[in-house]
């Protein structure tokens, strides 16, 4: 019973298949012609009839045949398919050709038109719709294949396999079966299908298959697909998944490395959901986990050599061996070299020798170093640079807190900002110093653990304010500066290039200042007087109202020497009231001035 859906699934053009038998083999006979040779009442010499004659000669490609006429006819040798095998007196169903008056009175007869009319007959009278055929195939036209299995047959391109094939014409001369689909007597088309009958097949194949397949079994299988993320392979009757993670304990970039189309492999199974027909396969599985043992192979702190397989921004992966890779991090390349990036170091392919750091077989996990492999050069460090060494050096980068100086090749000392000047306030190393600079420094501590050089400048040269600052500026001189800065609290006067003193809001002037800004200006030139030198907290209080003080007095020829200050200030206590205390007065001001300022010195320093 032919199925009219799956019919039109096809889309066969019955008039295209026509066309294509009559091209390929011309027409065998009417309708009428086929129903009398099949039913047995067709007159014989009759033109399109069969014959059955005797071959009496051989005439150069042809074989002289007699059916019974008043003359013979002929038949070419090529219409046997071994021309060997024709022998004088053999007996040989034959068609009768019409003739016509140009053949010349010739009886024209063909053996391969008898041939497929018995052929017809045959398939008319045993074929049924659903039979299994078997035939080779002959030709490919327009939608499908040619397969003659005794009469030519269509099969549509669509049912050549169960998986839509790129070129029917692969198929070519090969010896195929097939179901029968549709037989159509009037027309002489019959339509197989090669996809239904495997179709049919696989199911079969499929129950048997998911009734006995079990997790951990070996099985065969072909590849029938492969994919980027893995293969699809064949287990008979159903399809399981090679993941690619699966194929190779190894690296492997696509599938392709290891399997081919319509190879025949052994896998292993490794999960199977037999409600969704899924199964997951695995290849590598055949053979150990090499992370199985990785502790006893690769113990911590072993020295052994790989090959880099991959170079990433964070370090470089090397094998060990198939299926093992460890990870050397960019901080584990060098002791003393700046690795911006690994592939300043190897490049994949690269033989290194490296050192086992930690091993974490659960995570599959190995941390490797490439630099403890050779001797750390910081371990002579401390011997090399005491503290207290002179050194001398290139400044490689400046920071916010300080310069790195390189003293050797990947050996670099940090000169902090506050380790560059006595009496500057240095708040960026750019102020003194630029990249590339070469600088005498002293070593003041190394930390060998911490791989890291603390260096030093101003310790070249005696802290001034041990003894040259104090022996420079005393209480009560009258010294030149300048306003280098203007707080809220005061104003900070540079006494000579790198030294700075404080002059409190309070003694800006006689009368009270609320704003420093309103009196002195950044960058104008001062007369101060010293109020204090302090060397422990490195501070100096100055005054600009008591400098100006003693500038009126030395104009109005008022001003007294130190032995007469104290003079007035005995005669004053000793004269009884009133006595002197004009003068008393104003010393006791001038002290009270003295605590204002240092205590505005103070806050402003620790602001």
């Amino acid at each position: 019973m032919t199925d009219p859906n799956l019919l039109r699934e096809l889309a066969i053009d019955d008039a295209d298949v026509n066309k294509a038998f009559e091209e390929a083999y011309g027409k065998v006979m009417d309708d009428q012609t086929l129903a009398q040779i099949v039913e047995g009442t067709l007159e014989t010499f009759q033109p399109n009839t069969i014959l059955t004659g005797r071959i009496v000669r051989i005439e150069g490609d042809n074989a002289v045949v007699d059916v019974g006429l008043k003359s013979e006819g002929i038949v070419p040798l090529n219409e046997w398919s071994d021309r060997s095998s024709v022998d004088v007196g053999d007996d040989v169903e034959v068609w009768l050709e019409p003739q016509q008056e140009s053949d010349g009175g010739i009886i024209k007869l063909s053996k391969n038109r008898a041939d497929r009319a018995r052929a017809w007959e045959r398939i008319l009278t045993s074929a049924k719709e659903g039979d299994v055929v078997r035939g080779r195939v002959t030709r490919k036209i327009k939608g499908g294949l040619l397969v003659d299995i005794g009469v030519p047959v269509f099969l549509p391109a669509s049912q050549v396999d169960i998986r839509r094939t790129g070129d029917a014409g692969e198929y070519m001369g090969r010896e195929i079966e097939a179901k029968i689909l549709k037989i159509d007597p009037e027309r002489r088309n019959i339509v197989i299908s090669r996809r239904k009958m495997l179709e049919e097949l696989r199911e079969t194949a499929k129950q048997t298959l998911l009734s006995e397949i079990a997790i951990g079994q070996r099985r065969k299988g072909v590849v029938k697909n492969i994919a980027d993320f893995g293969v699809f392979v064949d287990l008979g009757g159903i399809d399981g998944l090679l993941h690619i993670t699966d194929m190779s304990w190894d690296r492997i970039n696509h599938p392709s490395e290891m399997v081919r189309p319509e190879q025949d492999i052994e896998i292993v199974v490794l999960n199977v959901d037999k409600e969704k027909e899924k199964i997951a396969l695995g290849l590598k599985q055949k053979s150990e986990d090499p992370w199985s043992r990785i502790e006893e192979k690769y113990p911590v702190t072993s020295r052994i050599k790989g090959e880099v397989v991959n170079v990433v921004n964070y370090g470089i992966f090397v094998k060990l061996e198939p299926g093992v890779e460890g990870l050397v991090h960019i901080s584990e390349m060098s002791w003393t070299r700046r690795v911006n990036h690994p592939s300043e170091m190897v490049k994949v392919n690269d033989q290194v020798e490296i050192v086992v750091l930690d091993v974490n077989k659960d995570k599959k996990e190995i941390s490797l170093g490439m630099k403890q492999a050779e001797e750390n050069p910081w371990t002579k460090v401390a011997e090399k640079y005491p503290p207290n060494t002179i050194v001398e050096g290139t400044v490689r980068n400046l920071t916010n807190y300080g310069a790195f100086i390189e003293i050797e090749e990947g050996i670099d000392g940090l000169l902090h900002v506050t380790d560059m000047s006595w009496t500057k306030k240095v708040s960026h190393p750019s102020e003194l110093l630029k990249k590339g600079d070469h600088v005498r420094c002293v070593v003041l501590a190394v930390d060998e653990e911490k791989q890291r050089i603390a260096l030093g400048l101003k310790q070249l040269s005696e802290d001034p304010w041990l003894r040259a600052i104090p022996e420079r500026y005393l209480p009560g001189q009258i010294v030149q500066g300048k306003v280098t800065k203007i707080t809220n609290f005061g104003v900070f006067v540079e006494l000579e290039p790198g030294l700075e003193g404080l002059l409190h809001i309070s003694e800006l002037a006689d009368e009270k200042v609320e704003d420093p800004h309103n009196i002195v200006k950044v960058g104008e030139d001062l007369e101060v007087k010293i109020l204090r030198v302090d060397p422990a907290e490195r501070k100096i209080g100055l005054s600009k109202k008591r400098a100006e003080w003693a500038g009126d007095q030395e104009g109005q020829g008022q001003q007294q020497d130190q032995p007469e200050r104290r003079r007035e200030l005995r005669g004053g206590l000793e004269g009884g009231p009133g006595a002197g205390m004009g003068r008393l007065g104003q010393l006791i001001d001038e002290a009270g001035f003295i605590r204002n300022a240092n205590k505005g010195r103070e806050q402003g320093q620790k602001e």
